[in-house]
């Protein structure tokens, strides 16, 4: 059976700074550059990665809230990247986005039952009549109360906005939700309960997920599979288990390092510290691009771009010298 989203060898570049004298780009942001991957149905796919390393243009991308450069990004059979009009609109159902603050995502101007209740009166998928029942069905399915519809975000905390903004998500009935960091922006005590939610509704509603985080912790949490990206490229992908407890990447090495676990003396791992900046995507490192930071770099780094290659146990990394078990 084909995966519900499956997005094949996607790019996009931005344009920057401008010559005087011809008046076009000197330069481009590789921001997402050749990211392939797939999502099943009822499934999470985390992604992780520093700040700058394309996650959340890669989230605009699939929701279609930015055009893509090249490459293709097919949902339920369709590659939507061709689509315009009528069609994307139609699409837009199937596929919706919870973004990161939700101070700035909402509307002040708007009710809490306008925000939850516009994607519907776009697409028309409920009568006039219905559509106040729909939203308070909708305010109580994400821990609201539903007598609440027609106060404004103002009135709401940090978490419940998040609230909000997940059910204006879920308004559409759709078969996969872009979560953009959706609890980095919130109190840790708040986090635990989005994330709970999450994970109820993707059992009781069958939705597929893509998570993206910067916390590793977060996504161990919530993810079936997790995807590592750095400067615009994936470069570790496969299923949560396999990943947090063999990660053959020195990156994710790296990453993981970082996570903090309730472990005492000789259990500690010791802690893997990456020397220098993250380079500019601007001008990324010839071959591979971590080999800058990386303390297993040689010669063939600097000349070769390491492939995404099978490691056993369904994991893939882009690696020269990966570390594997015997």
């Amino acid at each position: 059976m084909s995966p519900l989203l499956e997005v094949t060898d996607l790019k996009k570049y931005f344009a920057t700074g401008t010559s005087k004298l011809l008046h076009r780009p000197t330069g481009q942001v590789k921001a997402v550059d050749g990211v392939s991957l797939s999502v099943e149905a009822g499934q999470t796919l985390g992604i992780v990665g520093e700040s700058g390393c394309g996650k959340s243009t890669l989230a605009r991308i699939l929701t279609r809230l930015i055009d893509v450069d090249s490459g293709s990004i097919v949902l339920n059979g369709v590659d939507i990247t061709k689509l315009r009009g009528a069609g994307l609109q139609k699409v837009r159902r199937d596929i919706q986005i919870i973004f990161q603050d939700p101070y700035n995502s909402l509307n002040p101007r708007h009710s809490a039952g306008q925000i939850i209740a516009t994607p519907m009166q776009i697409q028309k998928t409920v009568s006039k009549k219905d559509e106040v029942l729909r939203v308070k069905e909708l305010l109580e399915l994400v821990g609201l109360n539903p007598e609440h519809y027609n106060r404004f975000p103002h009135e709401f905390s940090g978490g419940q906005r998040q609230r909000i903004g997940i059910a204006r998500s879920l308004a559409l009935q759709p078969k996969i939700i872009v979560a953009d960091e959706p609890v980095s922006a919130l109190d840790v005590s708040i986090q635990a309960q989005i994330l709970n939610l999450l994970e109820d509704l993707q059992r009781d509603l069958g939705i597929a997920f893509v998570f993206i985080a910067h916390d590793l912790s977060v996504v161990r949490h919530i993810a079936d599979k997790v995807a590592v990206m750095y400067l615009g490229k994936i470069v570790e992908m496969g299923s949560s288990k396999v990943i947090y407890a063999n990660a053959t990447h020195p990156y994710t090495k790296a990453l993981m390092s970082a996570v903090p676990v309730a472990k005492t003396g000789t259990d500690r791992k010791t802690r893997i510290l990456l020397t220098g900046d993250v380079p500019s995507p601007i001008d990324p490192p010839s071959g591979c691009r971590f080999r800058t930071r990386c303390w297993k770099a040689q010669d063939i780094c600097e000349k070769l771009e390491p492939d995404l290659m099978d490691r056993g146990d369904g994991c893939v990394s882009a690696c020269h010298f990966p570390e594997i078990k015997a």
